[in-house]
């Protein structure tokens, strides 16, 4: 089915609404025998006689009936309502649904249960209920290892949902601490799915974990990363070994290939490992996945992102998700040099490039408008100012940083080459200059001094604009 289909009308004559009245879900129009006859369907479904079938039967365990689909769909449409989720919730709903994920095998059913979950998660009172009930809990991790992708998907938003709520985050993030399988389940799905919605989704998840809890984020990150000592190579090839990084680049790939912009997510996980050693190691040393990563968002930010041809404001649409690849690029670029990939001149203008341009783009989108005394009036505008600007500063410290750090192993042969070719022309490295000082005086002050052997009078001009460097040539 494209969608979920509406729940029922409510009656429609005098008599059938004055019997409805006493029938009513809360202030909804809903019937409350209609979503008992539902739910009794749905025991019905799952109950001894109809479980302990003959393996002929198995095939058709796993259709749902069409009429009993339609019914069940109103459920989850109803579900979005605080009334219904409340009186599905004092129903016992959640135990039908974990009788149903435990012993159906129908993908339908399974995916449609755990979304009504999902859906009445989003209350606080109902989300702490399912999280603390622990049976029901090890049901849905249970879940994260299906086969089906929506029924994936709903767990994986569910999952999202609960570790959202502070007051239930910590038990979600033990839970899967005490299940191992679900680092394989996550890093099967981030490599192997084209599901882009799922990817989204999983992504989200893991993101969320890694915030939560640095602890699992370095389990995680250690999983698989190098094979026992005293483990033979021919044993260790009996079941394929998960490592984090590489599922994550097969992810944002995927996700790439449909919307660029759906790769915010897994650009953040990058950022986050890029915080721990661990994290930095396994993206750095690993193999191919290093240079992989490397050249993805190499492409990302010289021919993708904030581009010479798009209108300055798309930083406002853009600036997380360049924050997270600028700062993972360079946390790549400072931390092991000997890299063959990064032994390459080549990298360094485009990057220089890319940073000024969106540097030159962050100072248009932080020019007041002319009628800025009128939009201050608002107080809504003026709280989405601050944001805005809370972002864009943090975007702007990662550029100086990498700007900087570039800057400072710029050797003479690829200044000359920058002027020649206009990524160093006086009006970039102007750019450059008004975000780098006074913070990275030093760092401007040495490329100057590279710069008079290169051009001295391009040197000159910066020196008189920017009279209060320190140059000694």
């Amino acid at each position: 089915m494209d969608r979920n289909p509406s729940p029922p009308p409510p009656g429609r004559n005098k008599e059938e609404e004055e019997v409805a009245g006493g029938d009513c879900i809360g202030s909804t129009v809903y019937s409350k025998h209609w979503l008992f006859g539902v739910l009794s369907g749905l025991i019905q479904i799952v109950s001894p006689e109809n479980t302990k079938s003959s393996s002929d039967d198995e095939e058709q365990q796993m259709e749902l009936d069409e009429e009993m689909e339609n019914e069940i769909c109103r459920v989850w449409d109803m579900s979005m309502d605080e009334d219904v989720a409340l009186f599905l919730q004092e129903f016992n709903a959640p135990d039908i649904f974990m009788g149903v994920l435990a012993k159906s095998k129908c993908p339908r059913l399974r995916e449609i249960c755990v979304g009504i979950l999902g859906n009445m998660a989003c209350f606080q009172e109902i989300c702490v209920s399912i999280s603390s009930d622990e049976n029901l809990g090890q049901v849905l991790l249970h879940c994260l290892y299906d086969s089906d992708p929506p029924t994936l998907l709903e767990t994986s938003r569910l999952l999202l949902t609960c570790l959202s709520q502070a007051e239930v985050a910590s038990v979600w993030v033990e839970r899967i601490r005490e299940h191992p399988a679900i680092y394989d389940s996550i890093c099967f799905i981030m490599s192997s799915s084209t599901n882009v919605d799922l990817l989204v989704k999983v992504g989200e998840v893991v993101d969320k974990l890694f915030d939560l809890d640095e602890k699992l984020m370095l389990e995680w990150v250690r999983n698989g990363a190098s094979q026992p000592l005293d483990q033979p190579q021919e044993e260790s090839e009996e079941q394929p070994v998960f490592r984090l990084v590489p599922c994550i680049l097969e992810a944002a790939k995927q996700v790439r290939s449909e919307n660029p912009e759906w790769l915010d997510v897994y650009m953040h996980i990058l950022q986050l490992l890029t915080t721990v050693d661990d994290g930095i190691q396994a993206i750095v040393y690993c193999p191919d996945t290093g240079k992989d990563i490397w050249n993805l968002l190499f492409d990302l930010v010289c021919h993708e992102f904030c581009q010479s041809d798009d209108p300055p404001i798309i930083l406002q649409e853009q600036k997380t998700v360049l924050a997270s690849v600028f700062s993972v690029l360079c946390a790549i670029y400072a931390s092991q040099t000997e890299q063959e990939y990064l032994k390459i001149e080549k990298v360094d203008l485009p990057l220089i490039d890319s940073l000024i341009r969106v540097l030159q783009n962050m100072e248009q989108c932080q020019k007041k408008p002319e009628n800025s005394a009128e939009s201050n009036t608002d107080e809504t505008k003026k709280t989405d100012l601050t944001q805005d600007d809370f972002h864009l500063k943090i975007l702007k410290d990662i550029l100086c940083e990498f700007l900087s750090n570039i800057f400072q192993a710029l050797t003479k042969e690829t200044v000359a080459q920058g002027v020649k070719e206009g990524q160093l022309s006086k009006q970039k490295c102007s750019s450059a200059f008004q975000n780098l000082l006074p913070f990275y005086s030093p760092v401007v002050e040495d490329f100057i001094k590279i710069l008079h052997e290169v051009d001295k009078a391009l040197a000159d001009d910066l020196e008189k604009s920017f009279p209060g460097l320190k140059v000694q040539t």
